[in-house]
This record gives C-alpha cells, sequence and structure tokens, in this order.
C-alpha cells in the first residue's frame, strides 16, 4: 500500500536516532574507486556499474565477500573521515540527530592500517557533523565473529589507548557457526572497562543467540532479532526487560531474510509492545539510508503515525544518551507529531 502524504511528512520531519549502521557499509561505489585510485587498490571489479551489479545477494556471507573488499581501499585518517562525513551528510538529509556507528577494527588493522587512523578519522567526521548539522554520535567497537577469540582480545587492547573516543563493543560478521559464547570473555573484559555492549544476533542465526548474547554478553541491545518470534518466552522477556531490536528491514529484504517487506515481523513484534527500532545497516549495499527504511517499511506493513512515531520513541529510549538528552529529544519527536501537516 502506497503511504499517503500524512505518513510520508511525518517520516520527513520525524527527529530519528539511528542505532544500527556500519559505517564501512555506506561505503558508496563511487568514493570505492576514488579511493582505490588514490591508493593504488585494485579492485575485483572493473567500474562502479560492476560493482552496483554485484549487489544481488543470496545471504549473508555473500554480502561480506564485497564488502571486505571495499574496506581495502580505507587506508588514512583521511579516507575514514571522509567515509564518515558522506553518512552524516547523507544522515542530515533524513533528519537523524544522534546516530551510534558500528566500525571494525580488525578489517583495517589486519592491513596494518593504525588504529589512531581509524578512530582518528571517525571522531574527526563526528566533531565536523556536529559543527555543521547539530547531529550527536557515539562509536561501538565490533568485533568480526568468524575471527577468533584472541584476535578479538587483541583488538581490544590496541583500542583501550582510545578508550575515551568509543562507548560500547559489538559483534557483527557471520553468525552461522559463532555464537556470541565463542567472545563471553572478551565481551567481560570490556564490560571491566565501562563500555556497552550490544551483538548482533538472531538474524541468520536461531534464538539461542540471541539468549546467549543477553545470559553470556550481558547485551543491552540486540541487532537484528528478527527470529525471535521462534522462541514465545524470549518475545515476552524482551518485552518485560524493554530490550531493543536494533532491525534493518532493506537489509532484510536485500539478504533474503525475509522474501516480501510485507512478510517482516517488525510491525507484529512492535504491536506485542517489543521495543523495535528501524535502522540502515549497510545502505551504500542495501538500497536505502534511514529515511528510505521508514518509507519503504511502513508502507509494507501499513504502519500507522502512531507505530510510526512510536518506532522514533525507541529509538531515542534505547541510544547511550543522558536521560536529560532523552527527554529533549522524545520532546522534538512529540512537536514533530503534532506539528501541522503540509
Amino acid at each position: 500500500m502506497p503511504l499517503d502524504s500524512a505518513r510520508e511528512d511525518l517520516i520527513r520531519r520525524l527527529p530519528k536516532v539511528e542505532l544500527h549502521l556500519h559505517i564501512e557499509g555506506t561505503l558508496e561505489p563511487e568514493m570505492m574507486f576514488s579511493l582505490a585510485r588514490k591508493h593504488g587498490v585494485t579492485l575485483p571489479y572493473s567500474s562502479v556499474d560492476a560493482v552496483r551489479a554485484a549487489y544481488n545477494f543470496s545471504d549473508l556471507q555473500s554480502f561480506l565477500d564485497l564488502y571486505y573488499a571495499g574496506c581495502d581501499v580505507l587506508c588514512e585518517r583521511s579516507d575514514f573521515y571522509a567515509l564518515a562525513m558522506a553518512y552524516f551528510t547523507r544522515a542530515h538529509a533524513d533528519n537523524v540527530v544522534h546516530a551510534e556507528l558500528f566500525f571494525d577494527p580488525q578489517t583495517h588493522t589486519q592491513r596494518n592500517v593504525p588504529m589512531e587512523a581509524i578512530i582518528g578519522g571517525l571522531r574527526d567526521g563526528m566533531n565536523d557533523a556536529h559543527k555543521r548539522f547539530g547531529m550527536s554520535s557515539e562509536l561501538i567497537l565490533c568485533f568480526l565473529r568468524h575471527l577468533s577469540e584472541e584476535s578479538a582480545f587483541e583488538t581490544l587492547e590496541m583500542a583501550l589507548p582510545f578508550r575515551s573516543e568509543f562507548v560500547g563493543v559489538g559483534l557483527d560478521s557471520g553468525e552461522r557457526d559463532n555464537p556470541p559464547s565463542k567472545f563471553e570473555r572478551v565481551f567481560a573484559a570490556a564490560r571491566g572497562h565501562g563500555l556497552h555492549v550490544v551483538a548482533h544476533a538472531g538474524e541468520e542465526g536461531p534464538p539461542a543467540y540471541i539468549r546467549e548474547a543477553l545470559d553470556l554478553l550481558h547485551a543491552e541491545r540486540i541487532d537484528h532479532g528478527v527470529r525471535c518470534e521462534e522462541d514465545p518466552a524470549l518475545v515476552e522477556y524482551l518485552v518485560a526487560k524493554r530490550i531493543a531490536l536494533t532491525m534493518c528491514p532493506l537489509s532484510n529484504l536485500k539478504l533474503r531474510v525475509v522474501k516480501d517487506l510485507r512478510e517482516h515481523n517488525l510491525a507484529r513484534l512492535l504491536r506485542r509492545d517489543v521495543a523495535v527500532t528501524i535502522n540502515s545497516d549497510d545502505p551504500a549495499y542495501f538500497g536505502g539510508y534511514i529515511g528510505e527504511n521508514f518509507r519503504q517499511t511502513a508502507a509494507a506493513l501499513d504502519l500507522t503515525r502512531g507505530e510510526i512515531m512510536r518506532l522514533a520513541e525507541n529509538a531515542v529510549n534505547a541510544a547511550f544518551l543522558p536521560e536529560d538528552t532523552k527527554v529533549a529529544m522524545l520532546g522534538a519527536v512529540h512537536a514533530a507529531a503534532a506539528a501541522p501537516h503540509g
């Protein structure tokens, strides 16, 4: 069902908080080729069009193969700055007021890119976005779950000199055969340094992975969590504990987690009072930044104005922000919803 103008206008005006965004996943093909020329990197694709043609993913791993190839062009602090600013500019156009960015240092440090260049370049962009757009942001360091526990520990140690520059740790990459329990000790160490915890679980992995992320890693949010519905008691727990799911509908469609956006369980979970949020995941690869995720999901699932507003509220409440900041952001959400249409 197409969106009516009232809901379209509401989505445009709503202040948005993005909680599930891989900054490397915002690398558009044009920038990929520009940086490849700059650094003399040979890409496995001959042109921008060839890269876009490769976006017909069969599953998560087929995407990750392209994602990691693209990351090879990110070499210097200025590259990470350019990447961040390109995202923030698009996010500002979607009225994003706060973003919590995932980054994958292991993807870069294994190519001998210094941690200082990665975090420094991203932080340069974050500072610039605050000056230009008034947008706040935070960094969440993600461990690659297909790599070893030892590699994750090494990465945490490399990052600790920059502890003041990131607020949390996460777990991403291929879920299959890589349960959260594999990293229980690493996350315990991270919590010991006062870091927040999130984890990808229940995208391709079973509901048991969501339970492991909650019980063993002490995750405060679950990234994706689509398969939680297979465990009714788990859904009840998510509701009771107000644990947010940072869902990414267009990503789920592109990676064939769902065959049709109209089949997505986001609306069902929202209507059961699960703290569902909408995010863009890796928008350069999945066909839409956060605004487009809101629009297509609202249309496919026939979300009401109240439900659209609740998605925005859930994201504010789940953000790693001071309570007074959340109160102000919620006030802005309510003001946008109350403003006359047009």
